[in-house]
């Protein structure tokens, strides 16, 4: 299999050269009706895994009555998913977009916005090494993510970045300018470091003393990823803002914004998107959270979990390796002096489908219904791939 002789794409990423042509559940399949187990899926972007029946039930019904109404006009599966978010969540509004990194920029814009018009004029957000928040260029700026520190200079200025995990840290870099704290609960690009609990409870009671806002970018690990709908659940707390989108689309462009109503603020004018609460990704939204709300399913997720967790552990003390991190179905392998980008090569040659962000460590994300047995049928594919 190689890639195609000409290909008009410019070229913004090293791709392989199989040509993917369908999906089914946790399999994709290449033009030669190759199989891959796919536990990337789209980057933890399709929560029930490849075409499921439900997402294509909510595109065939939705295109047949409505498309594209326009951002300016409420539409039925617009207001019908925000209701939804909120019923499950601690907010109370909802702005929808098509991507992280647009929700990302909902955030800092209602953050900077609020700081205007009640903390005189604060703009400074706080950030963390090693996060990732988008590829817009104030997200680029907001991200901690080496590999962008020279890119596109001069970026947005404003964002202040610290060590993850590190209180002191956060109220050192605070001052009267500091508009709000930015994080994700797990850093996914950076190899799936958690944040501990002890510390976003600090972090939430920081914001409170220091009147900055909390915004929980949970893009990855948003609608059921953790084995809860919102990892900010694990740890009691409230952020004033959260931004969803891979999951919450579950393969289609669809991201959110839910606030708190004390921080909503903006102006008619302020805020938009030309494909804002677009109907037709708002249905299969919809579907996605009404599949991950449904009885017994965050269960699954959490025995499956288990089940890949545990399997990696041994794994991990029979050819060793390092530490399994994560929560959920969001796992990272530390692969000790083994190149994890080339054992991502020999997997896909052994129909495997994995990810390394970093160059030691191996990420999981399948769909969030892998059965028992798929599970099953991964770790005997890595065992195959650690014997190389």
């Amino acid at each position: 299999m190689t890639s195609p002789d000409y290909c008009a794409l410019i070229p913004v990423a090293k791709r392989p050269g199989q040509r993917f042509v369908k999906g089914q559940g946790s399999y994709l399949f290449d033009d030669t009706n190759k199989g891959y187990l796919d536990l990337v899926q789209g980057w933890a972007v399709n929560t029930l895994g490849h075409s499921p029946l439900v997402m294509q039930e909510a595109l065939a019904r939705q295109a047949a009555t409505l498309v594209n109404a326009s951002p300016g006009f409420y539409n039925g599966p617009m207001v019908e998913l925000a209701n939804t978010l909120v019923k499950h969540s601690v907010f109370d509004q909802v702005f929808f977009a098509s991507s992280g990194a647009e929700a990302n920029e909902g955030a800092i814009k209602l953050a900077r916005r609020w700081g205007q018009k009640h903390k005189n004029g604060a703009f400074k957000i706080i950030t963390f090494e090693g996060g990732f928040h988008g590829r817009t260029l104030a997200c680029m700026s907001a991200c901690g993510k080496p590999a962008f520190e020279a890119l596109f200079e001069p970026k947005v200025p404003g964002f202040i970045k610290v060590p993850f995990n590190d209180l002191a840290a956060v109220a050192a870099a605070m001052d009267d300018a500091t508009v709000a704290v930015m994080l994700e609960p797990i850093q996914g690009e950076a190899g799936v470091v958690e944040a501990s609990g002890d510390f976003l409870q600090g972090l939430a009671a920081l914001c409170q003393a220091q009147n900055a806002l909390l915004i929980f970018d949970e893009v990855q690990t948003g609608i059921g990823r953790t084995g809860k709908l919102f990892a900010y659940e694990h740890h009691g707390i409230k952020p004033h803002i959260m931004t969803l989108a891979k999951g919450l689309g579950g393969g289609v462009p669809l991201s959110a914004m839910l606030i708190d109503k004390a921080v909503s603020c903006f102006e008619y004018g302020d805020q938009g998107g030309t494909f804002s609460g677009n109907p037709l990704m708002c249905a299969v939204g919809q579907a996605m959270v009404e599949a991950v709300t449904a009885p017994g399913f965050l269960e699954g997720v959490n025995a499956r979990s288990q089940q890949l967790k545990e399997g990696l552990g041994l794994l991990s003390a029979k050819y060793g390796l390092g530490e399994v991190r994560g929560q959920g179905l969001l796992l990272a392998l530390n692969t000790g002096m083994l190149d994890a980008s080339a054992l991502v090569e020999k997997a896909m040659a052994l129909g495997l489908l994995i990810n390394a962000p970093r160059a030691n460590t191996l990420r999981f994300m399948p769909a969030l219904n892998i059965s028992e047995a798929e599970v099953a049928e991964a770790l005997g594919l890595l065992d195959k791939l650690f014997q190389q």
